[in-house]
C-alpha cells in the first residue's frame, strides 16, 4: 500500500449518525463509495480513490461529467473509477476490492449500517467475505460496531467499556466449531454455533477483565460498543486469495432472468 499501512477507511453512502466518532488514521488509504464522497467531503477528507456508478452522489465527482480534479478539494487529485449501473457487485464491495488491491487488510467502514435493511444485511455479509480471506472489516453505526472473524480470535483489553455493555456473537457459517467466549458475563468454551440458532446475543463485558471471542473453524459475526475500541486480532492459520477484480457486468444467470 502506498501509505505504508494495511489500514483502509471506506466512506459508504448510507446512514451517518449525529455525534459519531469518525477517525481517519494517519497514512490510511481512503476510498469513497459513490455517495460516500459527499460524506467524506463534508468531513474535509479527500479520498485516494472514488468508486461507484454514482447514482447516489449529490456533489461533483472529479473526472465524471466534465468535473475537474480540483472538485475533490484539498489540492490532491483522487483517482476516480466509474462503474456501470448494471453489475453484480454493490458499490461497497467495489470499494473493498479497491482497498484490498492497494494492500488494505483492516477496513473501517462508515455509512454502511442503518437506512435500507437490505443494504445493511448485504454489508454484514461483506464482513464475512473479508474475514474469509484473512482480513477484518468493521461497520460503524450509532455507537455500535459490527465485525466478523474467521478461524481466529478477537481480544478486547480490560477497562475500555462500562461493565454491562453488551457484546453479541452469531454464527455466519452454517456451523462454527470451537467457539469460546471468555472474560464475559456468560462464558462458552469449545462450543458449536449454527446460523439458525440465536445463543450468543446480549452477553456483557465485565469490569477489569479482558474479553476474548474465538472460533476454531467457521465465521462469527460480532457486535460490540464502539468505545471498546479495535480488538486485537489473532488468526489461527494463513489465509489465501483476494476479493477478486472489480465487477463491471451482470452475471449470465441474472441476464437470463432479466430476459
Amino acid at each position: 500500500m502506498a501509505h505504508g499501512t494495511d489500514v483502509c477507511v471506506v466512506f459508504a453512502a448510507g446512514e451517518y449518525y449525529p455525534g459519531a466518532r469518525i477517525e481517519v488514521p494517519r497514512g490510511a488509504f481512503v476510498v469513497a463509495a459513490d455517495g460516500g464522497l459527499d460524506h467524506a467531503r463534508a468531513l474535509g477528507v479527500v479520498p485516494d480513490v472514488i468508486v461507484g456508478d454514482f447514482d447516489s452522489v449529490r456533489g461533483p465527482v472529479p473526472g465524471v461529467a466534465g468535473e475537474s480534479a480540483a472538485a475533490a478539494g484539498g489540492g490532491r487529485v483522487p483517482r476516480t473509477i466509474a462503474l456501470p449501473a448494471l453489475k453484480d457487485d454493490p458499490d461497497l464491495l467495489s470499494a473493498l476490492k479497491v482497498g484490498w488491491a492497494a494492500g488494505g487488510r483492516t477496513f473501517h467502514i462508515h455509512g454502511a449500517l442503518g437506512g435500507r435493511i437490505d443494504h445493511t444485511i448485504a454489508n454484514i455479509q461483506l464482513l464475512a467475505q473479508v474475514a474469509a480471506h484473512g482480513g477484518i472489516a468493521y461497520l460503524y453505526g450509532d455507537g455500535d460496531v459490527v465485525t466478523a472473524i474467521s478461524d481466529g480470535a478477537l481480544t478486547f483489553p480490560a477497562g475500555r467499556v462500562v461493565p454491562g455493555r453488551m457484546v453479541s456473537v452469531f454464527s455466519h457459517a452454517d456451523e462454527s466449531r470451537g467457539v469460546s467466549e471468555t472474560g464475559l458475563k456468560y462464558e462458552l468454551r469449545d462450543a458449536s454455533m449454527r446460523n439458525t440458532q440465536v445463543v450468543g446475543v446480549s452477553n456483557e463485558f465485565l469490569a477489569g477483565v479482558e474479553a476474548r471471542i474465538a472460533v476454531a473453524d467457521g465465521t462469527l459475526t460480532v457486535t460490540f460498543p464502539q468505545e471498546a475500541g479495535e480488538p486485537l486480532v489473532e488468526r489461527f492459520h494463513a489465509f489465501h486469495g483476494d476479493l477478486g477484480p472489480l465487477d463491471t457486468e451482470v452475471s449470465p444467470l441474472l441476464n437470463a432472468a432479466a430476459r
